[in-house]
């Protein structure tokens, strides 16, 4: 039997967090596309149960999460799972060339490129995302209904439209049934759970960002390296964290955000900037754009990065105030 989540039922849930909810549904512009404060809080709760996966978290900690997803993006995919006509127009004027020059990138990295076959392949994911199953029969199932606006909305696509092109490769450009495994088919495309190295260039790419990352997480102060470390090593809670620091956990949320935003930032420049000659190796080019996306979207599914390694627990807690 499956086990209910923390933040289950819906209404326990907007109960608790109404005010916030109530502002992010604002936020997020759902009035452009109908959607209810009912139908965006249980996107919401979606998103939280995902992230928490039925632990616990405290009412500082989700209100920190909330805050942190991509909204407008959310709000559109919950408006595009419901087959809401105006969302499905806005987001095939917005993203479909998007969707083209990914799918080129793709194709072109695995030494399969042309225009005409990265059309089909960005086109092809139109009725998995509408939910169209192969036979039109069974319940209407959106891949959108597997976004849950962690990422950009952008980000995820690639990521899908990176597992559809390995799946089609096994498959020998069949269609990928979303009707033999309802639950588990789906999953895997759109939560990249299981995207295999068919790449030839993807431990190239993931070699990389393990070196940037390194580099970035080494140029950051003693006290943010603290803050990753307590919290991802040790996996404390913010408002643990806010006491053994004597701050309030929203302020270590702003921290760790800021921070891991600025990690992101620096390995993105590296990623996109090269390395020049050393230690006897030559230099190396940038990637372009979609060639970071896609490396950012590699290290999602299979990365096995050693955070102790860059995260120094012994110096965290040399850190650490005096309580």
């Amino acid at each position: 039997m499956a086990q209910e989540s923390t933040f289950a039922p819906l209404d326990a849930f907007y109960a608790e967090h109404a005010p916030l909810i109530d502002c992010l549904h604002a936020d997020a512009n759902c009035s452009r596309w109908g959607l209810s404060r009912n139908r965006f809080a249980e996107a919401l709760r979606r998103s939280t149960e995902k992230r928490y996966r039925g632990g616990c978290a405290g009412a500082g900690e989700v209100k920190a999460f909330l805050k942190s997803l991509h909204l407008k993006d959310l709000a559109l995919a919950v408006a595009c799972a419901e087959g809401v006509e105006a969302a499905w127009e806005f987001f095939v004027a917005q993203f479909r060339q998007d969707l083209r020059a990914a799918a080129r990138a793709i194709l072109r990295t695995s030494g399969a490129g042309d225009d005409a076959r990265a059309d089909e392949l960005a086109d092809s994911l139109y009725a998995e995302l509408y939910g169209i199953t192969p036979t039109g029969g069974g319940r209407r199932k959106s891949l959108f209904e597997y976004f849950h606006g962690r990422s950009k909305l952008s980000t995820w696509l690639r990521a899908v439209l990176a597992q559809r092109h390995v799946d089609l490769l096994r498959t020998g450009w069949r269609t990928v049934s979303l009707e033999t495994e309802e639950d588990e088919a789906p999953r895997q495309l759109a939560e990249h759970t299981d995207l295999q190295p068919s790449d030839p260039n993807r431990k190239m790419y993931l070699a990389r960002l393990d070196a940037a990352l390194l580099s970035a997480i080494a140029a950051l102060e003693a006290r943010e390296r603290m803050l990753l470390a307590c919290y991802y090593l040790d996996q404390l809670t913010l408002a643990e964290i806010g006491r053994t620091m004597g701050e309030h956990e929203s302020t270590v949320s702003r921290q760790l955000d800021r921070t891991r935003r600025a990690l992101r930032e620096a390995v993105t420049h590296t990623l996109l900037g090269g390395s020049p000659a050393r230690d006897g190796c030559g230099p190396q080019s940038g990637l372009d754009e979609a060639q970071v996306e896609l490396t950012f979207e590699y290290a999602l599914s299979d990365w096995p990065f050693d955070l102790s390694r860059a995260l120094s627990k012994r110096e965290a807690a040399a850190d650490l105030p005096e309580k």
